[in-house]
C-alpha cells in the first residue's frame, strides 16, 4: 500500500488496529504504553513495539509530548499508520522519530496482521494477515 511520508524510518511487526480515533493525552499512558481511554476499543492494550493503526489522532495538543514520552520511556510504538495524520500525531512522531505514514486504507489492515512500514518509501506492507 503506497501512502505519504509523515516521519521517517523503518519497521516491522504486529499490527495494533484502531477503527476510531486516538487521543494520546489522556488515552494512552504515557509510562506504561497502555491505552486507559475509559470506552476506546483498545483499552487495555498495550502500543509498544507494535504498528499502531487508526484513522486519525484527537484531542489536545500535548498529544504530541505524549507520543515523545512513549518513546523516552521505552514504550512506543515501532511505526504509526494512519488514514489522515493530522498535526497532533505528525509532532509528535517527528519529535519522536518514530516511522509514519498516512493516506493508508486501514480498513485492509487487522490486529495481528503482520506488517513492514518503510516510511521513507511512503510504504505499507501486509506480510502476513
Amino acid at each position: 500500500m503506497k501512502g505519504r511520508m509523515i516521519s521517517p524510518g523503518k519497521a516491522a511487526g504486529e499490527a495494533l488496529v484502531s477503527r476510531s480515533p486516538l487521543s494520546f493525552y489522556g488515552g494512552i499512558d504515557p509510562k506504561t504504553g497502555i491505552v486507559i481511554e475509559k470506552g476506546h476499543e483498545l483499552e487495555g492494550e498495550c502500543v509498544k513495539d507494535k504498528i499502531l493503526v487508526f484513522p486519525q489522532g484527537k484531542g489536545s495538543t500535548v498529544g504530541s509530548y505524549v507520543i515523545y514520552g512513549l518513546k523516552k520511556n521505552g514504550v512506543a510504538p515501532a511505526a504509526i499508520v494512519n488514514q489522515e495524520t493530522e498535526t497532533i500525531v505528525a509532532t509528535g512522531v517527528i519529535l519522536a522519530g518514530i516511522p509514519c505514514v498516512d493516506k493508508i486504507d486501514i480498513n485492509k489492515i487487522r490486529t495481528g496482521d503482520k506488517l513492514v512500514v518503510d516510511a521513507d518509501n511512503a510504504t505499507v506492507e501486509l506480510v502476513q494477515g
